[in-house]
């Protein structure tokens, strides 16, 4: 079956309603992607992130009448001329399409992330099984490589890991098969502590593994490792909770930076952190160091 996919440049500030029109148009599917290929990542519970040029694509049943789409678009006020595309889309096998796409990944020298429907490379390294789900970290942003790289390069024998803003628990899962003798992780999204859990079982240490929703955690945590992949902005604003977890002489490690908010970060950790010098993946960085 064949689809009519209908794509509009549009702003954060009339993309919401842009989505509704076509749906009320027809559409069957409506998809935000960021027409200038910037990421934002893990917003809030039921918050909506958008940017500030978005792409709106709208999928529409092939016997559609896309002039009639149009005409009542630009009706509205929401298409100009030179700012739309109607393509056809042909129908695939998405789901086999997009596990054809995703291959296992090294890390550091010894640690692989491995989707669970391709053979492990080696059989003999530090394997972590983890398939793409709920929660955003499955190793393929810089960010998370970014973390993978540190951890793997730590030694990690009998300390305890804190993976603040656990996400899909990728972190903490490879802090345990590396060594560690436990693992926490916080998240304030119960997707994330959801998503964990399974990933946590599937790759045998859930009994080494504590997860918690942020506002459950302990007061009195503390591990000799933390790791932060968050968003620049959380990570000032939780610098007093982040550095309370951290154990003397323990080290820590913070992504989910740009490059160009490397410095505010580093401004905020340097009175308490002895900090190494910032690493660096594509436009993203990562900042570590030691408590003093």
């Amino acid at each position: 079956m064949a689809w009519l996919q209908l794509r509009m440049n549009s702003t954060d500030q009339q993309a919401e309603a842009l989505s509704q029109a076509v749906e009320d148009l027809g559409a069957v599917s409506v998809t935000f992607v960021d027409s200038q290929d910037t990421p934002i990542f893990e917003p809030q519970p039921g918050e909506t992130r958008l940017w500030g040029n978005t792409d709106v694509i709208a999928l529409f049943d092939a016997e559609t009448d896309m002039q009639e789409v149009v005409k009542g678009l630009k009706a509205l006020g929401y298409l100009a001329d030179d700012v739309y595309k109607v393509e056809q889309i042909e129908d695939k096998d998405w789901e086999r399409e997009w596990m054809d796409n995703f291959h296992p990944m090294q890390f550091g020298k010894r640690l692989w992330i491995c989707p669970s429907w391709r053979e492990v490379p080696d059989e003999n390294a530090v394997n972590v099984m983890l398939d793409p789900g709920l929660a955003f970290g499955t190793g393929t942003h810089p960010t998370t490589a970014l973390c993978l790289e540190w951890l793997e390069g730590l030694d990690l024998e009998g300390k305890t890991v804190i993976d603040f803003g656990c996400g899909s628990g990728i972190l903490a899962i490879a802090a345990l098969k590396l060594g560690a003798k436990n693992a926490i992780g916080v998240d304030i999204d119960p997707q994330a502590i959801t998503a964990s859990t399974n990933n946590a079982e599937q790759n045998g240490v859930a009994d080494r593994l504590q997860l918690f929703l942020a506002k459950d955690a302990p007061k009195d945590l503390k591990a000799e490792v933390v790791v932060a992949n968050i968003l620049a902005g959380p990570l000032k604003e939780l610098y007093p909770t982040i550095s309370e977890l951290v154990l003397p002489a323990g080290d820590l490690g913070l992504s989910g930076i740009l490059t160009t908010q490397a410095q505010g970060v580093c401004d905020t950790y340097a009175e308490k952190f002895d900090l190494d010098p910032v690493a660096e993946n594509d436009e993203w960085c990562r900042i570590t160091g030691k408590l003093k």
